[in-house]
């Protein structure tokens, strides 16, 4: 029912997972990965608890060869199950039942285990493995180029329905927010590829919002408004980048530049000017009223 792929990118370090299938949900399922541990992809019947239990061993000191070998030994279903991990060193395991539906196979690489079951044609993981060792990028990038070889090569017998993309950090951080670098699913749609990487890509444009905040925070406001413009320019249909932009753009002096953000943003829900007039009070845009009057266009003599 399923096509994945986990990862071990070797010169971040990053951890990841990539799955499709014709499935509800199949994020909920399939990908589970812990920073500065592991990724692990279970499947075909799948037994989620694959998951935490592998990343639990490999996190005590297993390697995800032994850590793979010691859940299939108290398994009764384990010909039915399709299992792939990889540890923090790099060290890949998977597991293929003999009675996992055909087409049912995996390919296993430097740092990488593809792997299908129902498939169109038992090419598909090879297909996969070639595509992720020709991508550049980051591995995100990487692994979605491998669903997409998944996909052309025919992918699974039945269709596709749902899609999931998990990575994570090479090494554990501070928190859950610095450790899960990507963490994204689409669990009902006819194109579930196309819309995980429009999502995957308009994280990244949220992630330039961020780094500019950063920029921001430490004083670098030309910085800041280089990440502003960029993630607006990447995604110039999304209201709330654009909407940013323009907030940033008219607190350091450019206020010209932000009546003419501000003017499309207004245009469609006039609900921004009012979030626009509320800022002050919280402290995120300076207490001028003139100012907010000729950014929303307003040129009363009162004001």
């Amino acid at each position: 029912m399923t096509y994945s792929i986990v990862a071990r990118d070797p010169v971040s370090g990053e951890l990841g997972v990539a799955v499709q299938s014709h499935f509800f949900g199949v994020g909920t399922l399939v990908p589970w990965a812990q920073a500065g541990v592991g990724a692990v992809a279970t499947q075909s019947i799948a037994e989620p608890a694959y998951g935490p239990r592998g990343l639990a061993l490999i996190r005590d000191g297993a390697s995800a060869p032994e850590a793979l070998q010691r859940l299939l030994a108290e398994d009764p279903l384990e010909h039915g199950r399709q299992v792939a991990m990889v540890d923090r060193a790099g060290r890949v395991a998977v597991h293929t039942g003999s009675r996992c539906i055909r087409h049912a196979g995996h390919t296993v690489g430097d740092q990488v285990s593809a792997q299908a079951n129902i498939m169109a044609r038992d090419t598909v993981p090879d297909a996969m493995a070639r595509a992720y060792a020709a991508a550049e990028g980051r591995l995100a990038e990487r692994l979605m180029a491998a669903l997409r070889a998944a996909e052309a090569e025919g992918g699974d017998l039945r269709g596709r329905q749902s899609a999931a993309l998990l990575v994570v950090a090479g090494r554990a951080g501070a928190g859950s927010g610095a450790e899960n670098l990507v963490d994204l699913r689409v669990d009902d749609h006819a194109d579930p590829l196309a819309e995980l990487g429009r999502l995957l890509s308009l994280q990244g444009a949220y992630a330039r919002v961020d780094r500019g905040d950063q920029l921001a925070a430490s004083g670098d406001v030309e910085g800041a408004l280089g990440e502003y413009e960029s993630a607006h320019r990447e995604r110039p249909d999304n209201a709330e980048l654009a909407f940013w932009h323009g907030v940033a753009l008219a607190a350091n002096g450019h206020e010209d530049e932000a009546r003419s953000i501000f003017s499309g943003v207004f245009a469609r829900n006039s609900g921004w000017a009012e979030l626009l007039r509320r800022l002050p009070d919280a402290g995120l845009f300076p207490d001028d009223e003139r100012l907010i009057a000729r950014l929303e266009g307003i040129r009363s003599e009162s004001v």
